[in-house]
């Protein structure tokens, strides 16, 4: 099977809702290039194409050898305060070009800093850039393209699975920074290193919900469904990032469908870290569209798997049958599912019934 059919024509060419997009997985290669230039940091690729191929994932492998992409480019960003800023403006152009209307973007701000974080990643030295300031130039980043390509962007900060250490620090910042553009708190990276909470982890979103600051977690992508349901029952995670395990939990798949849980699925992603069948037809994106599960389309790391919100939805109508009608339903459901305040949230919902020529209906 081809990796991606051809990307031409939209699948759905109405405005579309993204939730589950990772920052640092979206960089332009050429952005790449151009701030290792400037800061004189050699690459071990000379042209985009090369460099491309170092990035990029193009079959089947496992999560931990998509996570170890990242090593490629992020020391190249990290710590940079025109390169972080830069990356979240262009992160706004591109989603603006896929038809986003509206898109929650998320990061961990500790893996873009090089100062007031330990250890200091990327094997950078210390410097001056906190994840205090990351968040900030982000935010400057996302307003920025905000306006110049009307496109609403908000974003979510990611505590990571094997540094427990920095998840109480992730939502102060949250708090922080909660009327400010960031909307919500996540917690991602390998489940095959680390499945149960952390004290750090669990202490973070018991304080994230104790403040009102909503919660997502990365649970059942490659991890079985015991990790879906301790992100629901102990870290009382509104939404789940993929959760593509949870059918092989019946009782557990059968609750989360009567509580309208919302799954962020990525189809091309699961394809690529072996977190599904390859063959896309055995998708469990399959069984969620015949349960009518809530859920919406996303692209994860478009960059790291040279693909477009359009291939996803590609992806899905030529191997899973989704009808037009499907696609519309899900991106209402992302609306209704998105971390923006409710008054935001009903004219994000108004915007679509707009577009696509529905009666207004803002119950949710």
């Amino acid at each position: 099977m081809a990796a991606h059919p051809v990307d031409d024509e939209p699948a759905f060419g109405k405005p579309k809702v993204e939730l589950h997009v990772h920052l640092d997985g979206a960089i332009r290669i050429e952005t790449i290039m151009d701030v290792a230039k400037r800061r004189g940091i050699p690459l071990p690729a000379a042209t985009v194409s090369e460099m491309t191929q170092l990035c990029t994932l193009c079959e089947p492998s496992t999560l931990t050898n998509f996570l170890d992409k990242f090593n490629e480019f992020m020391h190249v960003i990290a710590g940079d305060r025109e390169a972080i800023k830069r990356i979240a403006y262009e992160f706004v152009e591109t989603k603006a070009k896929e038809g986003v209307v509206y898109v929650e973007v998320r990061y961990s701000p500790h893996f873009l800093a090089n100062s007031n974080v330990e250890p200091i990643p990327w094997n950078h030295k210390e410097g001056d850039v906190t994840p205090d300031d990351v968040v900030n130039l982000v935010n400057q980043g996302l307003k920025e393209g905000e306006k110049d390509f009307k496109t609403k962007a908000r974003s979510i900060l990611c505590c990571i699975r094997h540094m427990p250490n920095w998840s109480m620090d992730v939502v102060e910042l949250c708090k922080k920074y909660r009327n400010d553009g960031v909307v919500a708190i996540d917690l991602a990276g390998d489940e095959s290193l680390n499945c149960k909470a952390c004290e750090g982890h669990l202490k973070a979103y018991e304080e994230a919900l104790r403040s009102g600051i909503h919660r997502t977690v990365h649970a059942g992508e490659v991890g079985p469904a015991p990790v879906v349901r301790e992100a629901v029952e102990v870290l009382k995670a509104e939404r789940i990032g993929h959760g593509y395990h949870t059918i092989e939990d019946p009782a557990l798949y059968k609750q989360l469908l009567e509580q309208n849980m919302h799954f962020e699925i990525c189809p091309i992603s699961s394809r690529l870290t072996g977190a599904c069948d390859p063959d896309f037809t055995k998708h469990p994106l399959i069984r969620f569209k015949e349960d009518k599960a809530n859920f919406s389309l996303n692209t994860d790391d478009p960059m790291i798997f040279n693909s477009t919100l359009n291939r996803d939805y590609q992806i899905v109508k030529k191997y899973m049958g989704f009808t037009e009608e499907e696609f519309i339903q899900l991106n209402l459901n992302a609306a209704k599912s998105c971390f923006l305040p409710e008054k935001e949230k009903k004219d994000l919902l108004n915007q679509l019934y707009e577009a696509y020529g529905m009666v207004n209906n803002t119950s949710f």
